[in-house]
């Protein structure tokens, strides 16, 4: 590959000439927290306590003071990293990391997040990680700590945009609940809306039906059925259907046993899947859909059994659905609805907002883009 003028090929890649390559051993020094019992750790102290997968809670005492970044050492988070500033406790499974002289902890902190260090854990039982085997690993290191600190500024402005879609997304999630709670359990009618209601069993408003389950040997990555088995995502894919799509559904079996789905493509349904299908005429299939996911913590309370739990035909039947009239019900169906929707955009540009996030790392973590110094 030919190298552009003005840069150099090295063991980390292309990177400009004036950059050097080191080890975290050079810019850094790294140390284990120290050890804490579960008895000093509460929610109410005063200073924060970090451990091998981030916050654990608050403890009367500090180890450190000021602004480092921190390395799960072990756990099955370990290789997470986290910037930290003030006073805190550092326990023995976090790696409090040190910058020497002329290194920016904060554009050192996005480096460590780029490198991916959970690759390097070495054990499947009790995942941990090795601070010697950390420090020798190899990293390019801008010429001044100005330009390490605009590097950082740069990526923390878009932490700043990402951890603000976050917070938009938790409140709208919040409103929607609040709405929900209210909307569907009768709590408060919409304007104009003040026929009686009535309550059914949603065995007598729909009929319950379990699918077919598949051979694992006919699943594939590419075909054009998504196969729905009880879980919260597909299990896979098959060039067969067997459930046409715009499907209200429950899982009957698994871990996520209650899980309400709307399935807007044909797709297979699993034996661990219900389909409610000839659902009654004057009832709308979107209140019915934003009803269920509303109670669908009690739908899960339903589930018997530990090994492999489940929810019996008979208990999901006898579930007691609310049920205004069919114009209350467009009208609430319709207002939760535009809510989901609103939520999907903002989840949307969350989504491209850490695409641009990680599109930046590689760029300016590498030098291929270089930033003016103020």
């Amino acid at each position: 590959m030919e190298v552009k003028a003005g840069y150099k090929q090295t063991e980390v890649g292309i990177i400009p000439d004036d950059w050097q390559v080191m080890t975290l051993s050079k810019v850094s020094r790294m140390k284990s927290g120290e050890s804490i019992t579960e008895a000093n750790i509460d929610q109410f102290s005063k200073y924060p306590c970090y451990g091998g997968n981030g916050l654990r809670g608050f403890t009367s005492q500090f180890t450190h003071d000021g602004e480092y970044a921190l390395i799960g050492r072990q756990g099955a988070l370990c290789g997470n990293v986290l910037g930290v500033r003030g006073k805190f406790f550092a326990s023995e499974h976090a790696i409090v990391v040190t910058p020497f002289e002329q290194t920016d902890i904060h554009w050192l902190t996005c480096v460590l997040e780029d490198m991916n260090l959970n690759q390097y854990s070495e054990s499947s039982a009790q995942p941990g990680l090795s601070v010697a085997k950390i420090l020798n690993l190899t990293l390019a290191v801008p010429p001044t700590e100005p330009e390490q600190e605009a590097i950082a500024e740069a990526l923390s402005d878009a932490d700043a945009l990402i951890e603000a879609l976050e917070q938009l997304i938790t409140k709208k999630h919040q409103v929607k609940q609040g709405a929900m709670q209210e909307l569907l359990t009768g709590k408060k009618r919409l304007p104009g809306f003040t026929e009686k209601s009535v309550t059914e069993s949603l065995g007598t408003i729909c009929e319950i039906e379990k699918g077919e389950q598949l051979n694992r040997d006919t699943l594939s990555v590419i075909d054009d059925y998504p196969v729905w088995n009880g879980g919260v995502e597909p299990s896979g894919f098959t060039g067969k259907w067997n459930t046409e799509a715009e499907t209200l559904t429950v899982s009957e079996g698994g871990n996520s046993c209650g899980f309400v789905n709307f399935i807007h493509q044909r797709f297979w349904r699993g034996g661990h899947c219900y389909a409610l299908n000839n659902i009654d005429p004057g009832i709308s299939q979107d209140y019915l859909y934003q009803f269920l996911k509303c109670h669908e913590k009690d739908i899960m309370a339903l589930r018997v059994g530990s090994g492999l739990p489940n929810i019996q035909r008979g208990s999901l039947s006898g579930f007691i659905v609310w049920l205004p009239s069919l114009e209350d019900q467009s009208a609430i169906a319709e207002i939760l609805s535009d809510m989901d929707a609103e939520i999907a955009a903002l989840e949307a540009k969350l989504v491209k907002a850490r695409q641009v996030k990680q599109g930046m790392m590689q760029e300016l973590l590498t030098g291929k883009i270089r930033l003016a110094i103020k």
